[in-house]
């Protein structure tokens, strides 16, 4: 059987609408007419011989066809995107980004290596708490100041130093203004949850030293939901003492945790990046950034 010739935008097009679910949706988000893009995903099939979506009065639906070929199809352009990246990085070796996230400064190794390295160009990129890997394996960035846990499979991780965690909770809370607090003055206390389990045990301390479990609190995804449901009196949270500086709303307040590990701050790599730049900045981040 020859080869097929698969067009990459035809794949995109096809992943878009999978997503949506629906043609009208996909083609305002890809800035498409309607019809073209049913061409499109037409002749798409017609390059796989098989129908991948069906239309339903709702939208549309994948075949059987289009189910298994949608992870295929995914896991294609992230490939193809990879590829691109990889080869740009090759033409410009004098290229680096630099990732990092909430309440980590990376300025001083910025400017540090930029010192080191006129005639490199040096970008910085600030990145969600939970994008850091996926950033470094789709080359997005080439280093990433990060906190752990991070999934470390496929990565250079370094720790660069420890930060402490404290309890968030609203001005008027029973704890606030105390010099420190215990796990056992919050053993009641609901604490909101994270999507991604090693974080939402990491942060919630789940489970406790003792084997319980710790009281569970709405499930958030974004840091300015979690404040607001603290702000609110509907939870408490331990964070990283950086990532408060000190108050990151004038409603709330941090008090020191006691009893607890410190949180890990790290620089991440790709596993076996030897370019120099990267090199370079790890030297100074390992110097410089030190909390």
């Amino acid at each position: 059987m020859p080869p097929v010739d698969l067009d990459l935008r035809l794949v995109r097009y096809f992943t878009v609408v999978a997503e949506y679910r629906h043609f009208g949706r996909a083609a305002e988000a890809l800035r498409v007419a309607q019809p073209s893009l049913s061409r499109q995903i037409r002749h798409l099939e017609q390059q796989l011989g098989a129908r991948l979506l069906d239309r339903t009065p709702q939208g549309s639906r994948l075949t059987e066809a289009g189910e298994v070929f949608l992870p295929q199809a995914r896991a294609l352009l992230r490939s193809a995107d990879q590829a691109a990246a990889r080869t740009r990085a090759a033409a410009q070796p004098s290229r680096i980004t630099i990732g990092y996230t909430i309440g980590l400064i990376v300025t001083p190794a910025v400017r540090q290596l930029r010192r080191e390295q006129p005639d490199a160009d040096v970008q910085t990129l600030h990145l969600d708490w939970n994008e850091p890997r996926e950033a470094l394996l789709d080359h997005r960035v080439d280093a990433v100041v990060t906190r752990m846990p991070i999934r470390t499979n496929g990565l250079h991780v370094t720790v660069l130093y420890d930060e402490p965690r404290v309890l968030l909770v609203p001005l008027d809370h029973r704890l606030a203004g105390k010099e420190s607090v215990t796990l056992d003055d919050i053993a009641g206390e609901p604490i909101p949850r994270l999507p991604d389990p090693a974080w939402n045990a990491y942060w919630r301390i789940d489970p406790r030293p003792d084997g319980s479990p710790a009281p569970d609190g709405p499930l958030v995804e974004a840091i300015e939901d979690k404040n607001e449901l603290i702000a609110a009196g509907q939870a408490v949270a331990v964070i990283p003492a950086g990532m408060a500086g000190g108050r990151p709303r004038p409603d709330l307040t941090t008090i020191p945790l006691d009893g607890i590990e410190p949180s890990h701050v790290v620089l991440a790599t790709r596993a076996g990046d030897r370019g120099r730049l990267v090199a370079a900045f790890r030297r100074c981040a390992q110097a410089l950034l030190t909390g």
